[in-house]
Order: structure tokens, then sequence, then C-alpha cells
């Protein structure tokens, strides 16, 4: 951790010594952390005018309003409502000229006594910029990746702190004050994989931006967007759904591959049973993938990302390298049937140990992770010379793949590999890991 981040001691000590920040932590499940910051590092009365946790579900529906699931967007919408609102009528004559109000809300669950669930949850502030100000308000969607509900009830009380921290005292736009969001939190406690920022405070800054945001500060792996460009939780989307994904980068054209969905969603309809949810159709745009690498140009990244989206269509941006691990993020939450859609030469690339010499696993310890578990690729034919000059364009020897119809079109009838990776080919392809896709 750099030395120039400050301390979670010295972030909820800054907010109390400010007495014109002022307001309300309500908190359910993972205990009261947020709130026990403010009050472990002394002069709590500066900043804190109320704490509560009504974990009883009635006492809480008492409160906030009846609820259909209380760790949810709409219970810590109706926290949030609730407790600024009701902090703004006792307090603002009193305190509206001179000091910013706020509420921070939380619903969470963390790991249950069996260690069975899901452990995530959403995360609210309601704040003022400036006394008297409009609102604004931040909204997160969390999932806690600790093993203990110990650990990941401090994880929730630094992540806490560092949202109001961010809120009054950022200064780094969307990516830097995100990047603040896991400061004294090593890599892999939790990650936040949907960031919704409205507000005065907020203004010309958008779900795409803030999503962009996410994935380039680093924390989350992929964050989904629905079609009409507003970031949703994978967990609530892709859960026990079967999908088919197509994976793209900067290389390549932004139009969204609508009918190789649509002939792929043919092929997968013959493998599902009439119990089974509509497939989820998703194009994941990696700003790191193996195949075409990165650019460092956050406009030009933002602009084809936009021009994805503008087609309303479900799109998924992710930092993730190879297929695998995507694969692996996508098995988080669902195991129906997994479908990778792709041009015959990004199939072969799969099996080429050039795209793992920066990866912990080898072509067949990836190529074993990547087909596990109902995973599929289905793949779509090209011709001969597109082949080749895709596998030129990311340096790899176009010659090593081989046909045996040197004029036609290369199908997974035709393909042929040079060396022992061509029995790895033969294994996939007779097993069932892999299947051509008709041309249209």
């Amino acid at each position: 951790m750099s030395e120039n981040v400050p301390g979670t001691h010295q972030k909820a000590l800054s907010i109390n010594l400010d007495d014109k920040i002022y307001g309300t932590i309500a908190e359910i499940g993972a205990a009261q952390e947020v709130a026990r910051w403010f009050f472990r590092v002394g002069a709590a009365a500066g900043s804190v005018a109320k704490t509560m946790s009504a974990y009883d579900m009635q006492v809480s529906d008492e409160i906030y309003g009846e609820a259909s699931r209380y760790v949810s967007r709409d219970r810590v919408e109706a926290m949030l409502q609730k407790e600024f609102d009701l902090l703004v009528t006792r307090l603002g004559k009193k305190r509206g000229h001179d000091t910013r109000f706020f509420a921070f809300c939380d619903t969470i669950a963390a790991r249950n006594f069996a260690g069975t669930n899901e452990c995530q949850g959403w995360i609210g502030l309601r704040f003022q910029a400036e006394p008297g100000g409009e609102p604004n308000t931040i909204i997160l969607h969390i999932n806690m990746l600790d093993d203990t509900a110990i650990a990941q009830q401090e994880a929730v009380g630094i992540l806490g702190v560092n949202v109001i921290h961010s809120a009054f005292f950022g200064t780094g736009g969307p990516e830097g004050d995100l990047s603040s969001l896991t400061d004294n939190l090593t890599e892999g406690r939790l990650e936040a994989d949907l960031v919704d920022v409205s507000g005065p405070a907020f203004a010309g800054i958008d779900s795409v931006e803030t999503g962009l945001a996410i994935i380039s500060s680093g924390l989350a792996e992929a964050v989904l967007f629905d079609r009409d460009g507003v970031q949703q939780p994978p967990t609530e989307i892709v859960r026990k759904r079967p999908t088919i994904i197509k994976r793209t980068s900067m290389r390549y054209s932004s139009a969204v591959d609508t009918v190789g969905f649509e002939a792929a969603g043919h092929k997968l309809a013959k493998d599902l049973d009439e119990s089974a949810k509509t497939p989820l159709n998703v194009t994941e745009f990696s700003i790191n993938s193996v195949h075409a690498g990165g650019s460092d140009d956050t406009a030009e990244v933002l602009g084809h990302l936009r021009e994805l989206i503008d087609q309303h269509e479900w799109i998924m941006l992710t930092r993730l390298r190879q297929s695998y691990k995507l694969s692996r993020y996508l098995r988080r939450y669902s195991e129906q049937p997994l479908r990778f859609l792709m041009g015959i030469s990004t199939f072969a690339m799969l099996l080429s140990d050039k795209f793992y010499v920066d990866s912990d696993d080898d072509v067949l310890q990836a190529t074993g992770k990547l087909f596990a578990n109902g995973v599929k690729a289905y793949v779509q034919p090209m011709s001969l010379v597109d082949v080749r000059q895709h596998l030129e364009s990311v340096n790899v020897n176009p010659g090593w793949v081989e046909t045996t119809d040197e004029s036609g079109t290369v199908s997974m009838k035709n393909l042929n590999l040079r060396g022992p990776l061509m029995r790895l080919l033969q294994y996939l392809t007779e097993s069932g890991f892999v299947e051509d896709l008709p041309n249209p």
C-alpha cells in the first residue's frame, strides 16, 4: 500500500473532527462495523447524529416499509430515503445553514453459521456536497470474498469509511475516487461490481463511465450492462441462467454479432429442458484481452464501449485476460449450460501456448478449466485467408493452422493443427466440447 494512502483510523477521525459533516449510520447485517470505526477513533459526537441496526425483519418493515428481499437495492434505497429525510427534518433548521448532512446505509448478507450462503450486499450513501444543497447518492453492490464472517465484517467497515471519506474529500475523478474505496483492503477481500451515482456532485458522469472506472481501478473483475446501458449485478441476472457469451476487444469491430447469437441460441435450445430460463446473450468486452491487448487511451476505450452499448444488447465489461478466467467467473453464478461463441481462428488461439505465458496455467490446465461443468464452444467457420490473417495479426505463425481444403472454408470438420496439440483438438471435438456453428 502506498505511504500516501491515509489509514482507516485517520479517515474516520478526519470526518469526526469536521463538525460540518453530520449524519446517520444505519446497518443491517455484518454487525455495525462502519459505525464502530467512528466511535473507536474518538470525537464521534462531531459527526454521528444516530446509529441503528434493524436486524429483525418485522422491525425493519415497520421502519422502512415491507420488502420482498432484505438484501436488495430496493431495501437500501428505502433506508437512505427514510434516514436522510428524517435527519434533515429534525436538524435542518438548527444546523442546515452550515452543515453537510449524510445518511450511510447498508444491508449485508455476511457468511452464515453454516457457510452456505452467498456473501454479498448493498451499500448506499446520500450526502450533501454543500450545506443546504440537493442530495447526492452513491449505491454499490458488493461481493465479500473473505472466508469468515468476522473478516467480512471488518472489510465492510473499512469500505464504509472509504465511501464516506471519498464523498466528502475525494478529488480524483471517477477512477481515482473509486480506487480509494479499496484503501486499506488487501486484494481479494471484496469487490464492488455495481456503482451508481446521481446528484449534482456527479453531473456529467453516467453509468457507462462509472462502469469503466470500476474495471480500470480494479474494484471488480466484471461489470454487466443491460440493454439500456445501466449496470446490473451479475448475481441477479446470470444466476441459474443459461448463457451464450462472445468475447471482443478494442482490436475488433464494435458490432454485436446478432446473427451468431441467434444461431447459437437455436443450437443451445436442443440442450435445454423446458424448465430452463431464457438464455442470456452477452458480448464481453475485455480491456485486457490476451488476444488483442489493451489500450491506455481511456477516451478510446470509453467510445468503443458506448458503441457496443448503443446497440441495446447485454454487454459485460471485464479485465479478464484469458477465456478460462471468464468461464470461472461466470460459474460463480450459474451451473446452467454456458456456451462461448467464437470464430475458428479464436478457437485455434485457445490451443496456443503463446496465450498462457503470463498465466499460472499452461494450455492443458487452461483448457480443462475452460470446458469444465457444462461449458462448450460454438465455433463459427471462416475462410482460410481470414484465419491466417487473424493469427498473423496477433503474432501467431499462420502456418500452424492447416486445413484439408486450402481454397475453402475452415471449420471444425477440416481444421488441423501442427504438432501434438492436434491430439488435444481431437479430444475436444470427439468429446463434444466444441461444435461447429453452421453458416447462416
